[in-house]
């Protein structure tokens, strides 16, 4: 377990460890206590979301052999046989599919093949069908006549970033499970269990840092972690030192809420001369223009909804500190809805334009100088 990093370390093996999915937990968990299983399940949602652990845990509890004492009837003991096979990726009764490398008829072919046999040991043959967007379309068709009549220990668990993409006809024979993007608080919380864990101490302002620039993925905050804890170095003790603010910053070329704040507030002024010299003063101290540009879409979709209505944003879900919650509202006052939806608009173009443009620096400029020299 010590040489695995922190998002397959700390990965959910419980559906009481799943955090921000509990619509989804309860609905499941329901179908198992009542015996209630379908054969294919939708699993949608954002990349980092808990869609593949969902449903590894689910195919641990549909075949959990055992219920010991203490653990209720739609957890998975992870002490059988089963069990530890499933997490062992060791078992012959679950078979995981990447549809992005396997995404032919020749493998769903296969795949077909396959379901004819029964379970060597389990109740249900389980089939996880990771990225099952990417299938090509006469691999979708080949999969739909398998959905419309499975035999019944088999169970089939679609996970997908981009459901839209696929075929009508396959979602209508899954039940759909719709995973939400998770907020920052929800991030934090898992982060600050991993850190007590690690024996990491952090700046109390790390967290949030590195829950911000995680954009609703738990896997790329735990990836983040890991990479700030081998920055800090372990010494002879094993644990690493204290993980300071400026280091995340340092490491991951990212920017603080606050420079953010700051570098609206330029634009807001209508100071050209200092929101391009902020810009250049980042590229100059190795900030990744690209991620500051996600971090301010970020802030400034933010400030939108503050600006919409109110009640939208608070302390609680904003991932913001009082003082920069604050200070949003206090800039949103001296901008129109209209003023923050065109910044944004040339923002996330340039963002668009950076990675192809030979002075990366430019897109930003330009935007800069479009927002403070429009007309009021």
């Amino acid at each position: 377990m010590a040489n695995l990093v922190l998002y397959r370390k700390y990965r959910p093996q419980n559906f009481s460890e799943v955090i921000g999915q509990d619509h989804i937990v309860q609905t499941l968990t329901n179908s198992i206590k009542g015996g209630n299983i379908s054969h294919a399940y939708l699993f949608s949602g954002p990349r980092g979301s808990g869609k593949t652990t969902v449903a590894r845990i689910f195919a641990k509890a549909i075949n959990c052999e055992k219920d010991p004492k203490g653990t209720p009837g739609f957890e998975p003991c992870n002490k059988c046989s089963s069990c530890l096979e499933i997490m062992g990726a060791k078992s012959m009764d679950l078979i995981e599919i990447d549809a992005a490398s396997h995404r032919g008829i020749d493998d769903v072919r296969e795949l077909r093949e396959g379901i004819k046999f029964a379970p060597v040991k389990s109740k249900y043959k389980v089939f996880i069908i990771d990225e099952c967007h990417q299938l090509s379309k006469d691999a979708a068709n080949a999969l739909l006549k398998t959905l419309e009549e499975p035999p019944s220990h088999a169970v089939f668990l679609l996970a997908t970033t981009e459901a839209h993409k696929m075929i009508p006809t396959i979602i209508s024979r899954c039940q759909r499970f719709d995973f939400r993007r998770l907020q920052i608080p929800e991030i934090i919380k898992k982060l600050e269990i991993i850190s007590k864990k690690e024996n990491v101490k952090l700046d109390e302002s790390a967290l949030s840092l590195i829950a911000l620039n995680s954009r609703g993925s738990f896997r790329d905050a735990e990836s983040l972690l890991d990479e700030c804890i081998s920055f800090s170095g372990r010494p002879a003790s094993g644990y690493p030192g204290l993980i300071k603010t400026a280091d995340i910053k340092e490491l991951l070329g990212i920017v603080e809420v606050s420079q953010i704040a700051e570098f609206v507030e330029y634009l807001v002024l209508k100071n050209t001369k200092d929101a391009i010299l902020s810009i250049n003063s980042m590229l100059d101290n190795g900030v990744d223009l690209q991620e500051f540009t996600k971090t301010l879409v970020f802030y400034l979709r933010q400030s939108l909804l503050l600006k919409i209505n109110p009640n939208f944003l608070n302390l609680q879900n904003s991932g913001l500190s009082s003082q920069e919650l604050d200070k949003m509202k206090s800039q949103i006052n001296n901008l129109s809805q209209k003023d923050i939806q065109n910044m944004l608009e040339l923002f996330i173009d340039a963002e668009n334009k950076i990675k192809y443009s030979a002075v990366s620096q430019l897109p930003l400029e330009l935007a800069v100088v479009n927002i403070t020299h429009q007309e009021s």
